[in-house]
């Protein structure tokens, strides 16, 4: 049998996988302690990828992330899957992307889905000096990957029942702020959620972007809404209830367009994006910019994101949520 026979045969397999119906079954009926959610772990997790550079599209930086992200799940006790794919920019450029895909409790049926994207904006192009080269992207990029990383690592220390999936996606950043551009956007979450098989369904899921800044204020948006309003009012309030509520405001903003949106569009399920949008409408001053660096982070408001989010998780799996 020579190489490329066994190479097909493994693609042979591959197929069938992906196309069987999973056998999921129900997860266990148990009750699991809410943990504390450690913003110091997730401020380190920034440090990390801003140690590598930024992780702009076809980049060694962007290559030693992404190993570094699926070291880090498979510490975790993820079992992961990597999605390779190739799309054309806005610019014409040919950017290759992967996505991944972390996944707990693979057979348990009830299952729930934390996303962040993990690529950089390739330019400064909302700055005034050096407006061609890309940014380190502490908040827009980081932080959401920080925060669900210290999430998976304590649901694997809890044993959670519940079935839980992680994807990072990418080529989110790599769009254009021209009208009418909002598909060049997200280009990762358009793939993946294109290629999601069909009988692969999720309660909801949770979208972070941009959750680690001071002063981040984060409101009800407009997607989020239209397709989990309960799921929206049940974080929103359960920060309340946590005395969160400085950071949780409990007013709406308008439609933002963001991985959330394409995960709604093409598979149906119901998306809560936690992205940072002040009272503006705007996201902030730091957004594209080279000020989008390790010192506009806040660990309590990683805290407060982080610790709302894994007693949202929790409480799901605890069959505790309204």
């Amino acid at each position: 049998m020579n190489m490329r026979t066994i190479k097909f045969l493994a693609l042979i397999t591959l197929f069938i996988g992906c196309n069987n119906k999973p056998n999921l079954i129900p997860q266990e009926d148990r009750i699991v302690k809410i943990p504390r959610f450690n913003s110091e772990n997730a401020f380190t997790h920034i440090q990390k990828q801003i140690h590598f550079g930024p992780r702009r599209m076809n980049s060694d930086a962007h290559e030693n992330c992404k190993n570094w992200l699926l070291d880090k799940l498979t510490e975790y006790n993820f079992s992961t899957e990597f999605q390779d794919f190739e799309v054309k920019a806005y610019s014409g450029e040919l950017l290759k992307g992967t996505n991944i895909h972390g996944i707990y409790n693979k057979d348990v049926k009830e299952r729930v889905i934390l996303c962040a994207h993990y690529d950089t904006r390739h330019i400064a192009d909302k700055d005034t000096i050096n407006i061609d080269i890309p940014i380190d992207g502490a908040d827009d990029g980081a932080s959401g990957v920080a925060v669900i990383l210290e999430i998976a690592r304590l649901i694997n220390e809890s044993n959670l029942p519940m079935g839980v999936d992680i994807v990072f996606f990418d080529a989110e950043d790599h769009g254009s702020d021209k009208p009418n551009q909002d598909y060049t956007w997200g280009l990762g979450s358009q793939y993946w959620a294109k290629k999601l098989s069909k009988d692969y369904k999720y309660k909801y899921g949770i979208l972070l972007d941009m959750v680690g800044s001071k002063n981040a204020t984060f409101r009800k948006e407009g997607f989020s809404m239209q397709s989990a309003e309960k799921i929206v009012n049940q974080i929103w309030n359960l920060a309340k209830n946590m005395g969160k509520e400085k950071y949780f405001v409990n007013k709406p903003i308008g439609f933002i367009t963001d991985d959330h949106r394409f995960v709604i569009e093409q598979t149906r399920t119901p998306m809560v994006d936690i992205i940072n949008v002040q009272s503006t409408g705007k996201f902030g001053n730091y957004h594209h910019k080279h000020s989008d660096n390790i010192g506009i982070i806040d660990k309590t408001t990683l805290e407060a994101v982080g610790q709302v989010v894994i007693a949202q998780i929790f409480r799901e799996s605890n069959k505790q949520n309204e």
